[in-house]
């Protein structure tokens, strides 16, 4: 399966800011669209980082309440592990476990697509080995 399968089912939609708000702002967006990070796009659309919930626990255990204060451009993620939509499941996951990844964006045509998540690739995997064990199944009832 390709990572365009999971975007059509999921939706392309993906939070943003850009590289100047503060972590404070970032902090309100996680929380506000119940993600677990963010894409930071320049003006004109490019990802130019990321940043995640593992990103801000790191940045609060060094800084303290003063994180808040901090502007992404200054502690995210860059340059950015990325993928395409045409990109097969299996590879995509296999990056995402080596580079301890959770998140990825989805690069089309120069442009943000969607974000995936290493929870998306497992949904899809395990309903793959679910359909998987109901042949079977199927099978074994038809042959006993």
């Amino acid at each position: 399966m390709l990572i365009e399968k999971i975007l059509e089912q999921k939706g392309h939609d993906c939070a943003t800011v850009r590289p100047e708000a503060s972590i404070a702002t970032v902090v309100s967006v996680l929380a506000d669209r119940r993600v677990g990070a963010v894409v930071v796009e320049d003006l004109k659309g490019h990802v130019v980082g990321i940043f995640s919930e593992r990103d801000l626990v790191k940045l609060l255990a060094l800084r303290g309440a003063d994180a808040l204060i901090v502007k992404v451009r200054e502690v995210m993620i860059s340059p950015v592990i990325t993928c395409k939509p045409e990109d097969r499941i299996d590879s995509v996951m296999a990056t995402m476990s080596e580079r301890r990844i959770r998140h990825m964006p989805v690069i089309a045509n120069d442009a943000l697509s969607g974000m995936i998540s290493i929870r998306d690739l497992i949904r899809v995997r395990l309903n793959e080995k679910e359909n998987e064990a109901a042949v079977l199944l199927d099978l074994a009832r038809l042959h006993g």
